[in-house]
C-alpha cells in the first residue's frame, strides 16, 4: 500500500520505483480503485464551488478519473503524476483536454500563484515529509485559493497487518504517520491544521486475497521499508485467510480499514 517513508529521505531511486510500480498498473488500475474513488468523491463533496473556468491542479492524477470529474464541473485542469504511463491513461480519458505533465509533488514546475485551486487525493503519502508538497501547493495556488487533499494515517489496513503476523515478522503493510504527525506537517506548511480531519473508511471483501489483489491492481505494492524476499506459498496464504477471518463482520465480509486524512484549506 502507498506510504510515506517515515524519517527518511526519499531518493530519486525510490521515486523511480514508485513510478514504475504505478506504471505497471496503469492499464488495469481502474478495476481495483473503488477505495480511491470513494475517498476522492468524499473530498470533492467537501470542496467549495468555484467559478466556471477556474484553473485546478490535480497532483498525482493517476488515470485521470478526478481530472475528468473536475472538467465535468467546467473547470480548466492541469494534471501531474510521477508515472508517464498513468498520464497517458489520464490524457486518453480526458480526450486530450487540459494540460498533462510528469512532475514530482515536492518540486512542481509551475510559477507562484498560478492556479485557482489544487486537488490531490491519496498521492502525497509517497512524500517523505508531507509539509514539502503542501508548501509547493501553497506556492502555486493563488492567495485565497483552495487546496484539497487526502492522505493515509497510522492504523490503515491494521487487519491485514495483523493477519500477516501469523506468517512472519517481516513488513508487509506500510506504516503511516500519526494524526499528530500529519497535523504538524500541515502546520509546518503554513496551513490551518484545524482544517485537517482523520476519518476511517472501511472497504469490504469476501477474502483477504481479494484485498491483496486490489492493492496489487492499483500498483500500491512498494514498501517503505526493506523486506526480505520469501516464497508466497499456498500455506502462507491459508494462514493469512485464517487469521483475517477473526475480523469477519455480521454480514460475512472482511473489513479493510483505512484511516484517511481529509484536508480542505484556504490558501493564505
Amino acid at each position: 500500500m502507498a506510504a510515506r517513508l517515515q524519517n527518511k529521505h526519499v531518493t530519486g531511486t525510490d521515486k523511480q520505483a514508485i513510478a514504475a510500480s504505478f506504471g505497471k498498473a496503469a492499464k488495469h488500475y481502474d478495476q481495483s480503485a473503488a477505495f480511491q474513488r470513494q475517498v476522492g468523491h468524499q473530498l470533492l463533496d467537501t470542496l467549495p464551488s468555484l467559478p466556471q473556468g477556474s484553473h485546478w491542479l490535480d497532483v498525482g492524477c493517476g488515470t485521470g478519473y478526478f481530472t475528468r470529474q473536475l472538467q465535468a464541473m467546467r473547470y480548466r485542469t492541469t494534471a501531474v503524476d510521477l508515472s508517464e504511463l498513468m498520464l497517458a491513461q489520464a490524457k486518453a480519458r480526458c480526450d486530450g483536454t487540459g494540460t498533462f505533465c510528469v512532475a514530482d509533488a515536492e518540486s512542481l514546475p509551475f510559477p507562484d500563484n498560478h492556479f485557482d485551486a489544487a486537488f490531490s487525493s491519496l498521492a502525497l503519502q509517497w512524500c517523505s515529509d508531507l509539509a514539502v508538497p503542501l508548501r509547493e501547493l501553497q506556492r502555486v495556488v493563488k492567495p485565497g485559493g483552495v487546496i484539497g487533499m487526502t492522505t493515509l494515517a497510522e492504523g490503515s489496513l491494521f487487519e491485514l497487518e495483523r493477519a500477516w503476523q501469523s506468517v512472519d515478522t517481516q513488513l508487509h503493510v506500510n506504516q503511516f504517520d500519526s494524526v499528530t504527525q500529519l497535523s504538524q506537517a500541515v502546520a509546518d506548511a503554513g496551513l490551518n491544521a484545524a482544517e485537517l480531519s482523520v476519518q476511517p473508511v472501511v472497504m469490504h471483501y469476501a477474502r483477504a486475497l481479494d484485498l491483496m489483489k486490489d492493492l496489487k491492481g492499483i500498483g500500491a505494492t512498494h514498501l517503505s521499508e526493506p523486506r526480505r524476499q520469501g516464497l508466497f506459498s499456498r500455506t502462507a496464504l491459508n494462514l493469512i485467510e485464517q487469521s483475517y477471518a477473526r475480523f469477519r463482520d455480521s454480514t460475512g465480509q472482511l473489513p479493510a480499514t483505512y484511516q484517511v486524512g481529509f484536508g480542505v484549506f484556504t490558501n493564505v
